[in-house]
């Protein structure tokens, strides 16, 4: 049955507080109360540049002990009066008790400073919302009508988005105030100028970490705001799953003006970006070649050329089997920044599915990712070698050659008892689990019941698998065994 739903009144969609942040840089700040409440306001305030004074009436906790040597406050193990707040900006009843709480808050109000009472809001003057801090970028969330689990939500979401850089990046644009206004006297251009330091290429550089380039792209937007090279993201997007893309590829998706994505790269993860956003599928299957490599590459420089900003989304992580570095060579000749962002492979993402532990002390100390081609078609490209001598071998794109990987296994010497595991869209949803031996591996390119990518895993270590829901490898309907003779 669905809830119904009556549209908001001009009156319901008013803020029932108002919004404000509260100078305290050199001012005091009172927390009065002596346990776990009063620590969490102590931690609270430590990310401000506040003098904090806690006022504990009871003998204080640990938890409070704690937070005040880490916030280097000033406590005082003594009753409360109302001479402590003589000069405060602030003041917290945090003691857990009504009684108490209410007389800080009348005593504060008596005083004329806004109180606040922990977790009692019909006491207080004003709320304290959820924090992210990137000082001196502060967003404060909260929420007066769905409670505090919905803003910690909300802050959640805005600390994957807003880079840990973010202050540095606000404090480079104070300092740089100043001189753009003398350099750039038109207001239309300090604005374009403006709008390209925090969104461009200046902002990608301090964000990863290089304040010296960043320093040089702004010697070239003072130069002439008219033109800018733009910047271009080789960004993983990991197994396909929403969820284990990583915060850095969540952020530059939403910064990005332009995203070329391969077919691999599921709809769900390319509509995380920018709404307006132009989305551009240049996408690569089995025998399905959309897009050519070398158009990909003139694709890329040309987009950065016109000052866009490019994202380049891979399945996996780009540096495994994804042709990032034929794109790095020809980002690096045509003198276009970048920045590479990793992402789940898709081994990690079927290891985790089944909890197979890759390497394992005593069983396998290394780890081989291989591919079923070379450039020119050939199977098994001169890693048989490196799974004879016990390494854990992860093969992408091997399912439709699997019986010839399995026969030159095998013709080399392996096992033919040696355990394999297949996952087909590895943390997808309909991600399914294959197991069972080299041998049995040989009938894998036969089965039609597989569509989706295939990471196949073949070692010692697939025995210590969670294999409890893994279906068999071979067909029962196909008995056929390959030996290494038949090979």
């Amino acid at each position: 049955m669905r809830a119904e739903t009556t549209p908001q009144s001009a009156q319901e969609r008013k803020l029932a507080v108002f919004p404000t942040f509260q100078k305290v840089a050199g001012r005091t700040v009172v927390v009065v109360g002596s346990g776990g409440e009063a620590a969490s306001k102590v931690r609270l305030l430590a990310q401000t540049q506040a003098h904090i004074l806690v006022i504990a009436p009871e003998e204080p906790e640990p938890d409070l002990l704690a937070a005040v040597d880490m916030a280097g406050a000033e406590l005082r193990h003594e009753p409360f009066h109302a001479d402590h707040l003589k000069g405060a900006a602030l003041v917290f009843g945090a003691s857990g008790e009504e009684g108490q709480d209410r007389a800080v808050v009348d005593a504060g109000r008596a005083a004329g400073i806004p109180s606040n009472a922990v977790d009692r809001p019909e006491l207080c003057d004003f709320y304290v919302g959820a924090l992210v801090n990137r000082a001196p970028v502060a967003v404060a969330i909260t929420s007066t009508g769905v409670g505090p689990v919905y803003a910690r939500h909300i802050r959640a979401a805005i600390e994957a988005m807003l880079p840990l850089e973010a202050g540095r990046l606000a404090t480079l644009a104070e300092n740089l105030r100043d001189a753009v206004a003398t350099v750039i006297s038109s207001g239309r251009l300090r604005r374009r100028f403006w709008a390209r330091f925090f969104s461009g290429s200046v902002a990608a550089h301090v964000f990863k970490g290089d304040e010296q380039k960043a320093r040089l792209q702004i010697q070239r937007l003072l130069h002439d705001v008219r033109k800018e090279t733009g910047y271009v993201w080789l960004v993983g997007a990991g197994p396909g799953a929403e969820d284990l893309l990583t915060l850095r590829a969540q952020r530059v998706l939403q910064e990005a003006d332009v995203i070329y994505y391969d077919a691999l790269v599921p709809e769900a993860v390319v509509s995380m970006g920018r709404r307006d956003a132009e989305r551009i599928s240049v996408g690569k299957r089995k025998g399905q070649h959309s897009v050519s490599q070398k158009d990909i590459n003139d694709h890329l420089v040309g987009a950065a050329r016109q000052g866009k900003r490019v994202v380049r989304l891979k399945a996996g992580d780009p540096l495994i089997f994804g042709r990032a570095g034929e794109e790095m060579a020809a980002l690096r000749e045509a003198e276009i920044d970048f920045e590479v962002v990793p992402g789940v492979t898709a081994a990690f993402a079927a290891a985790a599915s089944t909890q197979l532990p890759l390497t394992l002390r005593g069983v396998a100390s290394s780890l081989v990712f291989a591919t079923g081609h070379d450039q020119d078609g050939q199977t098994l490209p001169g890693w048989a070698q490196l799974a004879l001598s016990g390494s854990t071998t992860a093969v992408y794109m091997g399912r439709t050659v699997a019986g010839k990987i399995a026969a030159r296994l095998l013709a080399a010497g392996l096992k033919a008892e040696t355990p394999v595991l297949a996952v087909e869209n590895a943390a997808h949803p309909d991600e399914r689990v294959f197991a069972g031996t080299l041998r049995e591996m040989t009938q894998l390119a036969a089965r039609d019941d597989i569509s989706g990518p295939v990471l196949i895993v073949i070692g010692d270590v697939v025995a210590e698998a969670d294999l409890s829901t893994a279906l068999p490898l071979a067909q029962k309907t196909a008995d056929r065994l390959l030996t290494p003779a038949a090979a």
